[in-house]
């Protein structure tokens, strides 16, 4: 991040997202094909939440572009094969629908790549269905593999950062799929931004800006499963479809990068036999998003238990308890989310006018090729949304003992740095 960058934006407490009334009527997502600057990329896309196609001279480095691929541009289950062989692997089944998802189950790599080619040879048919190779975690299982590198774009990534940190999970993911195999109507966890690369083979995205998935569900209020099935058009079900406009229609070549921001909504087909390497991420820029989204959780879950509300004990502790096992985290764990990316600045910045550091080689690297500036405009971010969650009345009640954070030290602490730095390294 640049100079200019950071005095624009560290004073902001909102962010300033524009509207998404361009993307109804173009239609049109701007394609980037020459080396532009990460203080570009995040003015024009991070910040404003605008969604852009990479082309492929950005992956075509990247060793499984050439080693996963074929001459003629298919995968190469051979050298596949090579790599994984009995690899257990998380498959969905496209034909099923379960709540308002594909079913999912584990099978050896091979086992999948002997039906993938069945699947082939059947003319794209198969008894078992459309199955999808989907949500493997394999940078975490091979890391000694390095078939991709993160783009510096998309590096700003606390949700795998903090992931890393207490070595428990990761949201990096291969999917491999056959011609026919989709995803759902969804968005992504948290509301997280995602940036997905096709390794080869193409895909169909259709995308809808925030807002728009409101008049896409049912009468129980679900989200629709499939925007383009013929049930959406049905009042009775579905009373505000009329009202969504038309999704963007996205088509993904072989090695592009597709960005999408936080919570776009979308369904993505594989129009051809298709690898794709996918991150789900946050960073300062979103952060905001990720919280009113954990509020919105919370809310639902109390709307729902609220008869219980007098007649439960630690009525509220239940509510956080069923928002975890629904959405992934609560608030308890969102402070220690904030507390591991704040701590780690805070140690790169001191790292900075001393020799000595408490940040791991490989998050120094990634923050000093980002800069002091970012690093700075990120302990902004989360004093901003450190100060929302105190003032929180469900954050509040919680029992702080069990918490591994005092936020009112670590905003202390926060603001601290960022006075001792400034003059020194943000000028």
């Amino acid at each position: 991040m640049d100079r200019d960058s950071y005095h624009n934006c560290c004073s902001l407490v909102q962010i300033p997202r524009q509207s998404y009334d361009q993307f109804w009527s173009s239609h049109f997502v701007e394609y980037i094909d020459m080396e532009i600057s990460y203080s570009t990329f995040f003015k024009k896309y991070l910040l404003p939440n605008h969604p852009c196609m990479f082309s492929r001279r950005f992956t075509e480095d990247w060793r499984c572009r050439k080693q996963w691929v074929t001459e003629e541009g298919k995968p190469n289950f051979q050298t596949l094969l090579q790599e994984f062989d009995e690899t257990p692997v998380p498959v969905a089944n496209c034909n099923a629908k379960e709540y308002n998802a594909n079913p999912k189950h584990t099978m050896p790599f091979k086992e999948f790549i002997h039906y993938w080619k069945e699947y082939i040879q059947n003319g794209n048919s198969s008894p078992k269905g459309c199955l999808y190779l989907k949500d493997w975690h394999m940078a975490r299982d091979f890391p000694e593999h390095n078939v991709y590198t993160t783009p510096v774009f998309f590096s700003s990534d606390w949700l795998n950062e903090y992931w890393n940190t207490i070595e428990v999970d990761d949201y990096r993911f291969v999917y491999m799929g056959p011609k026919g195999s989709w995803t759902p109507f969804h968005a992504d966890v948290f509301r997280s931004y995602s940036w997905s690369a096709n390794i080869c083979g193409r895909k169909k995205w259709l995308l809808y800006p925030p807002g728009q998935e409101e008049f896409l569900k049912d009468t129980h209020g679900n989200l629709a499963y499939d925007v383009t099935a013929a049930d959406l058009r049905d009042k009775g079900l579905f009373p505000q479809s009329d009202k969504a406009c038309q999704p963007l229609e996205i088509i993904q070549e072989a090695g592009e990068i597709i960005f999408v921001p936080s919570g776009w909504h979308h369904q993505v087909y594989n129009l051809e036999d298709t690898i794709s390497i996918n991150h789900n991420w946050l960073n300062g820029c979103n952060i905001d998003i990720m919280w009113q989204f954990l509020q919105n959780e919370l809310s639902a879950v109390q709307r729902e238990i609220e008869e219980w509300r007098t007649t439960m004990d630690s009525w509220h502790q239940h509510c956080q308890t069923i928002m975890k096992s629904c959405s992934g985290i609560d608030y308890g764990e969102f402070a220690s989310f904030l507390k591991i990316i704040a701590e780690n600045r805070i140690a790169f910045l001191s790292a900075c006018s001393s020799a000595n550091t408490d940040c791991p080689r490989h998050l120094s690297e990634t923050l000093a090729a980002l800069g002091s500036y970012h690093a700075a405009f990120d302990l902004q971010r989360v004093v901003h949304i450190l100060e929302c969650l105190i003032c929180s009345d469900d954050f509040k009640r919680l029992d702080h003992s069990t918490l591994n954070l005092q936020p009112e030290i670590l905003l202390q602490k926060i603001r601290e740095t960022i006075h001792s730095t400034r003059g020194q390294h943000l000028p």
